[in-house]
């Protein structure tokens, strides 16, 4: 197999960087060990800068064509106290998701095979393709550059020596019910914290065809002591059961509904941390590099941004060393914004601040301005719970 871009994953990040460079003539192929379709353990949700995304790529109005709109997020509080942030808003099962990315790639003149990495070929301190399972026989692929969008499993990363945390930064759990007489009961992206979810939250999500996605997560599930994480006391089934029990909406949901298939979860990588970016011949991008936000575990829109800096920067470049300087550079800038969200991850473990910012938003509408800014990346989020935000609530 030859090419000049060879793509591992083929996810939201690896699908994105796939068009954007078949779109500009490169050859790309794109390999992935799943089927077109796969499942992926995710909130489904779109927030405005997956809107964003999509809208570069060319592709919003076709997914928006299939996925469930919706008009805010629904912030709930320890104590039932309840207020709806408004956004640009939609809901579609990721295993629809990924495929429309992955035609669209391949509309644009990728080449897709699906084939599991195994290593990365070297060649004088250069990544010159890498090691495919193609069936049961173990095939090279050569390529000018590979593009790691492996997601937050770190097989591919360790394997390729870029992995420099192997546990994740979260972990979630989720699971899909069928319940249409519950679409006029849950029309927002609701989004719960108790203390018997802590340190985490709860959500449901409305999705199309009178299905919802519900499920919980928790942001920061591994403490990171020298690059090797241990799990803290976290049970994900039991805080999914205390969602279940604590929040009325979810307790009805569950009861009157029908489970499509079993609850799963999956890890998180988040924060832009956790792996290194580059090395001469090879790229990391998407949730492989860590671009998943904590707090609120959103990744759908900064995957796919990830994958559009890194075809940009192979477009741009010529040169190894720039290319790769470029793509480094790109990604510190949006790390700020990602160092932000892990403040705001605060709330989480003291979901008494929810219900501060609950009871002070529906006397602000300043403060609920500040609180949709933050889903529209134009805030914030640290800013909200930080001690000079949260006195500002009080004079607001």
């Amino acid at each position: 197999m030859l090419a000049e871009v060879l793509i591992i994953g083929a996810g939201p990040a690896g699908s994105a960087c796939a068009r954007v460079l078949a779109l500009a003539g490169v050859d790309v192929l794109l390999v992935d060990q799943h089927p077109p379709g796969r499942d992926k353990i995710c909130g489904d949700g779109l927030i405005p800068d997956a809107h964003k995304a999509l809208a570069r790529l060319g592709l919003l109005d076709a997914v928006m064509r299939r996925a469930q709109h919706v008009a805010h997020v629904g912030c709930i509080g320890p104590r039932g106290g309840r207020i709806d942030v408004p956004g640009s808003l939609a809901v579609l099962p990721r295993r629809e998701l990924d495929a429309l990315l992955l035609q669209a790639a391949r509309d644009a003149g990728a080449r897709f095979e699906q084939a599991r990495f195994e290593a990365p070929l070297e060649q004088d301190g250069r990544i010159v393709g890498a090691r495919l399972k193609h069936g049961d026989e173990i095939v090279e692929a050569r390529a000018q550059w590979v593009v790691l969008a492996t997601g937050a499993v770190p097989k591919a990363l360790t394997a390729a020596g870029m992995c420099e945390r192997h546990t994740p930064s979260g972990v979630a759990l989720r699971g899909y019910v069928k319940a249409p007489q519950m679409v006029d009961r849950i029309k927002a992206l609701e989004v719960v914290w108790d203390k018997s979810v802590r340190p985490g939250y709860g959500w449901i999500f409305p999705a199309p065809d009178g299905h919802f996605n519900i499920g919980v997560g928790v942001t920061d599930s591994h403490r990171d002591l020298g690059g090797k994480g241990r799990k803290k006391d976290v049970n994900l089934r039991a805080i999914f059961d205390a969602f279940v029990e604590k929040y009325a909406p979810a307790a009805e949901l569950m009861r009157v509904g029908d489970m499509v298939g079993e609850l799963k979860g999956a890890p998180l990588r988040c924060t832009l941390t956790g792996a290194r970016w580059t090395r001469p011949g090879l790229l990391v991008t998407g949730e492989a590099a860590g671009s998943t936000y904590s707090f609120t575990g959103e990744g759908i829109g900064k995957a796919m941004e990830t994958g559009m800096l890194a075809a940009n920067a192979i477009l741009a470049h010529a040169d190894d060393t720039t290319a790769r300087a470029a793509y480094e550079a790109s990604l510190t800038a949006l790390k700020p914004k990602f160092d932000l969200y892990e403040r705001a991850n605060r709330v989480n473990a003291h979901p008494w601040l929810a219900d501060l910012l609950i009871w002070r938003a529906k006397k602000s509408p300043r403060l609920l301005a500040r609180m949709s800014g933050v889903l529209n990346e134009t805030s914030n989020p640290g800013n909200l719970v930080s001690l000079k935000g949260l006195s500002r609530l009080f004079i607001e």
